[in-house]
C-alpha cells in the first residue's frame, strides 16, 4: 500500500508523509478477525475464542483508532 499512497500523494501533489502513516496505522490495526496477527491466532485456541469474538471487541477498538487517528495524522503530518 505504501506505493500507492507515494504515487496518490504525487498524483494530488502533497507531503506523502500523512498518506504513509495513515498505511502503517492501518497495517497495525488487526482487532476484527483471528487471522489478522499471530497472537491473535495464538489465543484464539486456549481461549475458546470463535471468530465473531473478535468482531465484538475489535469493532470499537478500530473505530476509536479511526476516530482519533485520522485528525492526530493531520495534526503532526499536515498535507
Amino acid at each position: 500500500m505504501a506505493p500507492i499512497g507515494l504515487t496518490v500523494a504525487g498524483g494530488l501533489g502533497i507531503s506523502p508523509d500523512p498518506l504513509l502513516m495513515a498505511t502503517a496505522v492501518g497495517a497495525s490495526c488487526a482487532f476484527l478477525t483471528p487471522i489478522g496477527h499471530q497472537s491473535n491466532t495464538l489465543v484464539m485456541g486456549p481461549g475458546g475464542y470463535k471468530f465473531g469474538d473478535y468482531w465484538r471487541m475489535g469493532l470499537p477498538l478500530e473505530i476509536i483508532i479511526l476516530a482519533a487517528g485520522i485528525p492526530l495524522i493531520l495534526f503532526f503530518w499536515p498535507a
